[in-house]
């Protein structure tokens, strides 16, 4: 079962395709994710499962990590919530989105940074606790940032609550992860067990919400699929370029814009498509940038690793061949 996981977790991009195939061939076998069981939200528990898997992978000495390297962190948080939210709008102006989808992608642009940027950044050997530590604070900045950022871009054109965002991000984000957090601490040999089969049922649970999505909006999607892909993959690739940009300009070393990038590409889509859910109902193409971009994220950040590893790594990082060798010396031993 943990070897079936973990192939789960390793090709979690190929999944996310998968589904978002199924939703566009058999849209009406996915429609309950967008549905209430009980009078609660399906989609709003499959968020809450992720943000409780992120939440036993982290530490308190996580949030620790801000006081340690305060101007690492700045950097990071002021990027990602500078870079993706002001990309998104600028490239929802040029290329003439109507209104749902300039929300759904400014949406994208104004969450935090993604779960899966974490893994990436491991496999790209980026600075992985910078990594973990920008995730947190982000998410933890999320319900105050979140709304009041998508206020300031579109607040004037498209009526919606921020504090009701507000009060949806606490729930969906920020209990659970506490919740995952209390695990981790209190019982932390049942949060270790736990570890080889969360990443699995998060990446199940995102390529649900990706099936939902892309099967309630499908007649929208197909509609215009090239323009919604071509600012999907340009908001992204542009986050990583715009990213590493920031970090080596502000004197971050290379194994730090490594994971300053990867976290500001990386969007935590899902919950974009749950906040389009829940306030803009009026607009249900809103929801159509997230889940598009909770499955191109995952592809283009393991070629992005790939990369790192094959190629820009051992041509850029100066303390490559050092690291190199210090393994290879630790593997004799």
């Amino acid at each position: 079962m943990k070897q079936f996981c973990a192939l789960i977790g390793k090709f979690f991009g190929i999944i996310a395709i998968v589904f978002l195939a199924f939703g566009l061939t058999m849209p009406q076998n996915f429609l309950w994710v967008l549905g209430k069981v009980g009078g609660i939200s399906v989609l709003s528990c499959l968020l809450g499962v992720v943000m409780f898997g992120m939440g036993t992978t982290l530490n308190l000495k996580d949030f620790a990590l801000v006081l340690k390297r305060p101007v690492d962190i700045l950097i990071g948080v002021c990027a990602q919530y500078f870079i993706m939210p002001f990309l998104a709008f600028g490239l929802s102006m040029a290329f003439n989105l109507d209104p749902a989808l300039t929300t759904g992608v400014v949406l994208v642009g104004t969450c935090p940074g993604g779960t899966s940027s974490n893994v990436i950044t491991f496999m790209s050997k980026g600075d992985v606790a910078l990594s973990v530590t920008m995730t947190s604070v982000s998410t933890v900045l999320s319900p105050i940032l979140t709304p009041f950022i998508t206020y300031l871009i579109i607040g004037e054109k498209i009526s919606f609550d921020p504090v009701g965002m507000f009060w949806s991000i606490v729930q969906i984000v920020i209990l659970p992860i506490c919740l995952g957090l209390a695990v981790k601490s209190f019982l932390p040999k049942l949060a270790e067990k736990a570890t080889d089969y969360l990443p699995a049922v998060s990446s199940i649970a995102i390529s649900l919400i990706i099936a939902g999505v892309i099967g309630a909006s499908r007649d929208l999607i197909l509609k215009a699929p090239g323009l919604i892909l071509l600012v999907v993959i340009l908001h992204n690739c542009c986050g990583y370029a715009l990213g590493f940009a920031i970090a080596r300009l502000t004197g971050l070393s290379w194994k730090k814009a490594v994971a300053l990038s990867i976290e500001v590409g990386m969007q935590n889509s899902g919950l974009a498509t749950g906040l389009a859910k829940a306030h803009f109902a009026a607009l249900p193409a809103a929801t159509v940038p997230g889940a598009v971009f909770s499955a191109w994220h995952n592809i283009s950040g393991a070629l992005l690793a790939w990369a790192y590893q094959n190629y820009l790594n051992p041509k850029f990082d100066p303390d490559y061949e050092k690291e190199q060798t210090e393994a290879v010396e630790a593997a004799k031993a």
